[in-house]
């Protein structure tokens, strides 16, 4: 029996003996039961953003760190400054410089004090010993060459904004510091903040001291702060090493149970491509519910439709050889005949039955030739909508005036319009219905009648024919579909019929994904029903 690609439709099926076969083959790479479940794309996604998502959270969450700390700092610094100012503002002259040298000393930061014109009056550093120095990278060793360099990426992927460097003036006056000049004329603590050379942060905050027109300046090297910033990020980078090498563990075991069946299934779909195809099992893995479980069943279902295709075209090629012999045979015999005998009657009863095997055998060929395309045909035609009921109606028609009922009537009961509408190809429909009639026909009393009926039944529509005939005996109803297989009425001429019709039909039934089949008649009668159920085709707006 011809069978159709569309009828092998790979579907989330398991059957015992492919279930066995597929714990059998698949039993090393049994994973745990999350592995199986849910869709690759997601898993595959879920594993490797994981890391990379820490990653790039860590390094804004370092600059948001930083960013607080350096806050904190500047407004602690803008207070100090304020409260300094404030009690050198309340002390004489000559004991201003023993509180600037004293806090200096103790808060390791340099106090400078501007006089109303700008020229620097007081200065911690020469009223005591330096409280702090800015380094030079020069000076440094190359881990901490490393540690600028890291220093610098993270704040441009995070997009900090730049600090400008820190230099001591050529001068140093009031108009040299930009701070200064602005809490001069606003009155108000003034803080900015720069790099040192080994970009470590220097705090400098500015405030009016007093009502003499006075400025006080502070500035100090923040080093606490970058330490306390690359110490925190040694402990995110010690986490994100540990998700890493989680992230590459687990990375590894999905790409085991990706990877693993897989191979598998190349080496099976290998072997049915070498010509193994019916010593390979492609295992169905019926316990994973992914896209890899769908991949095992639908090769697998395509390996049992390609072995059941092998093993009918090699039935069809012996079927082929056993039918052409029998005409050919025949053909042979009257040949040889025709050579050795002289009566004229009997060489004309020889060609004749010459003649009604080369009829025979041409139309066996066509036959053949049309149900060894069919399937190939169809997948290749691109399918429309079709309106059985004119169709199946128009047919009737043509089939009455060529004459070729044989005396037989035809009640045709046709639905309304655009109610029993498929999609399919027009002429190959018209090949079944009329492949059906002429069965009809043939075992048809004469002057019998024949039922045609076209219905539509929710999402199916539904065509029978139906003769008053000998029927169809149950055990038969499958074999007349076989290729080859003709049950003839007796007073037929022999090789008027090569078996290939009702094969035919079903096979281009199936090919638009419906069945053709042998029931029994509605009404209990004597006689055979043929069925055919298709999709049907939704259409707008039916007409009557």
């Amino acid at each position: 029996m011809i069978r159709s690609m569309a009828q092998a439709i790979a579907l989330p099926r398991t059957d015992p003996a492919n279930a066995q076969a597929a714990d059998d083959d698949s039993a090393e790479f049994i994973d745990p039961q999350w592995s199986r479940r849910g869709s690759l794309t997601f898993r595959i996604l879920a594993v490797n953003v994981f890391a990379l998502g820490l990653l790039t959270a860590s390094i804004y969450y370092l600059d948001s760190f930083r960013t607080r700390l350096i806050d904190e700092r500047e407004a602690q610094a803008s207070d100090e400054a304020t409260i300094i100012a404030s009690a050198a503002a309340s002390l004489p002259a000559d004991r201003q410089a023993a509180l600037l040298a004293d806090i200096g000393t103790r808060q390791q930061s340099r106090l400078r004090l501007y006089g109303p014109n700008g020229a620097p009056r007081l200065d911690s550093f020469k009223l005591a010993e330096p409280s702090y120095r800015l380094r030079t990278p020069d000076e440094e060793i190359w881990r901490k060459h490393a540690a600028r360099l890291l220093d610098k990426t993270i704040e441009a992927i995070a997009g900090a904004p730049p600090f400008p460097e820190f230099a001591e003036p050529a001068r140093d006056t009031a108009k040299a510091w930009p701070e200064v000049i602005k809490a001069a004329k606003t009155g108000k603590a003034v803080t900015r903040i720069r790099f040192a050379p080994d970009r470590t942060v220097v705090l400098s905050a500015a405030v009016p001291s007093g009502d003499s027109g006075e400025v006080l300046l502070t500035t100090s090297n923040a080093r606490d702060i970058t330490r306390i910033v690359r110490a925190e990020r040694a402990t995110l980078g010690f986490v994100i090493g540990l998700v890493t090498m989680l992230s590459i563990l687990l990375s590894l075991f999905l790409a085991r149970t990706i990877v693993n069946p897989l191979r598998q299934l190349a080496d099976a779909a290998i072997r049915v491509r070498l010509g193994r195809a019916r010593e390979v099992t492609v295992p169905r893995l019926p316990e994973r519910s992914d896209e890899i479980g769908l991949l095992a069943r639908a090769l697998s279902d395509m390996s049992n439709v390609l072995r059941q295709k092998m093993d009918s075209s090699e039935q069809f090629a012996a079927d082929v050889s056993h039918e052409l012999k029998n005409p050919l045979a025949s053909l042979r015999s009257a040949i040889e005949g025709l050579g050795r005998i002289e009566d004229p009657a009997l060489r004309t009863q020889l060609l004749g039955l010459a003649e009604h095997d080369v009829m025979r055998l041409d139309r066996l060929i066509t036959d053949i030739s049309e149900a060894s395309r069919v399937d190939a045909q169809l997948a290749r035609t691109r399918f429309v909508p079709i309106d059985l009921g004119p169709m199946i109606e128009n047919l009737v028609n043509e089939r009455e005036q060529r004459g070729l009922n044989a005396g037989r009537r035809i009640a045709y009961a046709r639905p309304r319009r655009q109610v029993a509408v498929v999609m399919g190809e027009g002429s190959r429909l018209e090949r079944v219905i009329d492949n059906l009639l002429d069965n009809a026909v043939s075992f048809s009393p004469e002057t019998g009648l024949i039922e045609v009926q076209a219905t539509r039944i929710d999402d199916v529509v539904s065509v029978r024919v139906m003769d008053h005939g000998p029927g169809v005996p149950d055990n038969d109803r499958e074999e007349i579909f076989h290729r080859f297989h003709s049950v003839r009425p007796a007073d037929e001429d022999f090789g008027q019929h090569s078996g290939l019709g009702l094969a035919i039909s079903r096979s281009i039934i199936l090919a638009h994904q419906g069945s053709l089949t042998v029931c029994d008649r509605e009404d209990g009668g004597k006689g055979a029903c043929f069925r055919i159920e298709l999709p049907a085709a939704w259409l707008n707006d039916p007409a009557d």
